[in-house]
């Protein structure tokens, strides 16, 4: 059973993470990934970072999603305006 994290460090953290860009985001996700390689860091600290990173890529693949969303959109108005007469 998962229970979502309502708190307000959660909200916070939540609401930075709608403020990033692409390139923000995944650029603290690299930074998190080369922590948790790194080693030593304490158990609660590892988890704390991969949390952090499981949300970050999380809002790097809704950025993603969104562009391919963008990206059909433009193709199918580009093939309606070459069927148009």
């Amino acid at each position: 059973m998962t229970t979502e994290d309502t708190s307000p460090a959660a909200k916070a953290s939540a609401e930075d993470l709608d403020a990033l860009s692409y390139e923000e985001a995944r650029e603290q996700l690299m930074a998190v990934v080369g922590r948790l390689e790194a080693g030593g860091a304490s158990l609660e600290e590892s988890l704390a970072l991969w949390e952090r990173g499981e949300a970050l890529a999380k809002r790097c693949e809704e950025w993603l999603e969104g562009a391919r969303r963008r990206l059909a959109a433009a193709r199918n108005t580009g093939e309606d305006d070459a069927k148009a007469p």
